[in-house]
């Protein structure tokens, strides 16, 4: 009875952890990606400080042609860093450990909801 019952909680925070991840929301991602725009926009061939982030969602690391990537993050490139939902959230949580040394001044976004749903958005910007 006891290993049903733990076989029972592991199943159901599964499927609370897999319900949180889809409850991801594009809409207050918009308004969590005001805290980006002093230095990236979401619009094609635009970068500001920070590169464009239309398309990152899939997209290699330091791939948009012209942008001065840190070195750093060309070597996170070149050892195939890709920007995955995954690999963003890491990164958005914690720019510094993901790619120490490199540009990026922004601390990171500790909250977990709030970086789901940036990471929505960002999905859409394509």
């Amino acid at each position: 009875m006891k290993k049903l019952l733990m076989g029972v909680a592991a199943v159901a925070a599964l499927v609370t952890g897999a319900g949180a991840a889809q409850a991801a929301d594009a809409a207050a991602g918009k308004d969590v990606f005001k805290v980006c725009m002093a230095c990236h926009t979401a619009e094609q061939g635009k970068n500001k400080v920070g590169p464009s982030l239309f398309g990152v969602v899939g997209r290699p690391a330091a791939s948009i042609e012209g942008y001065q990537y840190s070195a750093p993050m060309k070597e996170k490139a070149a050892g195939g860093l890709v920007w995955t939902p995954e690999n963003l959230d890491a990164y958005i949580k914690a720019p510094k450990e993901v790619v120490p040394g490199g540009k990026m001044a922004f601390a990171g976004l500790k909250e977990d909801a709030k970086r789901a749903d940036l990471i929505a958005f960002l999905a859409e910007q394509k």
